[in-house]
């Protein structure tokens, strides 16, 4: 389904495949020989979205820009990069060459550099740089830059890290004292809530 958004229309080079049961929404533009496949979605929201050549973006990953009042976080793929199943990738950059693996998360403000891999389920919090060639371990996160590995064994640690993110302020524009967890998610969804709410006005477009 291709889908007009905010008054943009996605660019889709002819040699792309886009399943029927993909989502390609907004301002998006998907360059050469590229692979959209089966229940994947791309949705630009008031940002951008651009898909280098021969990106593959497998059976329902999700790939979702965020524009905050005084920044963009749009999603920057380049060339011949693979996107695995289930995969979410949430204003972030990835470099060409890069494999993001089955279950992958890559959040808001972060760089997985050229030819890095993100492992199956693995995390990379927000504003975290992924080196050149860097392996992400399955079933970890990582946080920073310089970019720490973290467990699911290093629960203290580990909880430090992700509260010294920011991760709210970053995805959400939302300052909040990280105790006060209800005053935080109910400014959260109320931010998404306005921004999806440009949705009533979309257009769905013929292939």
């Amino acid at each position: 389904m291709i889908i007009k958004h905010r008054g943009f229309e996605p660019k889709i080079d002819p040699s792309v495949f886009v399943a029927p049961t993909a989502v390609v929404c907004g301002n998006v533009d998907i360059m050469k020989n590229s692979r959209i496949m089966y229940g994947a979605i791309l949705d630009s929201e008031g940002s951008h979205v651009k898909i280098g050549e021969c990106v593959i973006v497998c059976e329902n990953a999700v790939i979702r820009a965020t524009a905050l009042p005084d920044k963009y976080y749009p999603v920057i793929i380049g060339n011949n990069v693979n996107v695995g199943p289930h995969a979410t990738l949430l204003g972030c950059a990835i470099e060409s060459y890069s494999f993001i693996a089955t279950g992958a998360t890559i959040l808001h403000g972060s760089v997985v550099c050229s030819g890095a891999v993100v492992a199956v389920s693995a995390f990379v919090h927000a504003n975290t740089v992924i080196p050149e060639g860097f392996l992400v371990p399955p079933q970890t996160v990582a946080i920073g830059n310089p970019v720490k590995i973290y467990g699911s064994d290093d629960k203290e640690a580990l909880a430090d890290a992700v509260r010294a993110v920011g991760f709210i302020k970053t995805a959400y524009g939302v300052e909040a004292d990280w105790e006060d967890k209800g005053k935080r998610y109910k400014m959260t969804t109320e931010v998404r809530s306005k921004e999806f709410e440009e949705h009533f006005n979309d257009i769905i477009l013929d292939k």
